[in-house]
């Protein structure tokens, strides 16, 4: 893997965290996956994982993790049509067109866990562009349908960065309570 490569470091911090969440052994979709970070620290944990990508080179990496598929979930078509996964991880991604997609994606007691840059981050580096940033409260109110278990919107050190970040479970019919750990 080479250091140019989006994806070869080691998991978010926030993905992590929230892992559990993820109910065990359920297939969990990285999208925007890069060299499949967030794959093989799924995998790692027992789960099928599938990354999607529009960098045949990242692809090519993600691959050794589990299901990798080239696409432009940008200008083509969906190509989860029908599948729902029980956790779906974005990191250093944002297509708002894509949101209410990725929403549908997440299977009854499945997790979103999501995390971007946000407002402000203009102000310490890239992007800057307000297309490619958070507003306040904005994954919040994409996820009013889910159980927000964990949420932050706010500034970080190292790297200086402006971040917004969701953990959210889609409730199992039958467990609209259940006990999601912190």
């Amino acid at each position: 893997m080479t250091a140019a490569l989006h994806g070869t470091q080691a998991a978010s911090d926030w993905v992590k965290r929230w892992a559990h969440l993820v109910p065990a052994g359920q297939p969990v979709l990285d999208v925007a996956c890069g060299a499949g970070r967030h794959m093989r620290h799924f995998a790692a944990l027992g789960h099928p994982v599938t990354g999607v990508d529009h960098s045949p080179e990242a692809i090519a990496v993600a691959g050794a993790a589990g299901e990798a598929v080239l696409a432009d979930i940008e200008n083509g078509p969906w190509p989860f049509a029908g599948r729902s996964f029980g956790g779906v991880v974005v990191t250093h991604y944002l297509w708002r067109p894509l949101m209410p997609t990725l929403l549908e994606s997440v299977a009854p007691g499945g997790a979103l866990i999501y995390e971007t840059f946000a407002a402000g981050n203009g102000t310490v580096g890239k992007p800057s562009r307000p297309d490619f940033l958070l507003r306040p409260g904005e994954l919040l109110d994409a996820c009013a349908a889910l159980r927000v278990v964990g949420y932050e919107d706010g500034f970080l050190d190292t790297p200086p960065r402006f971040i917004q970040r969701i953990a959210a479970v889609r409730p199992a019919p039958g467990e609209p309570m259940a006990r999601h750990r912190l």
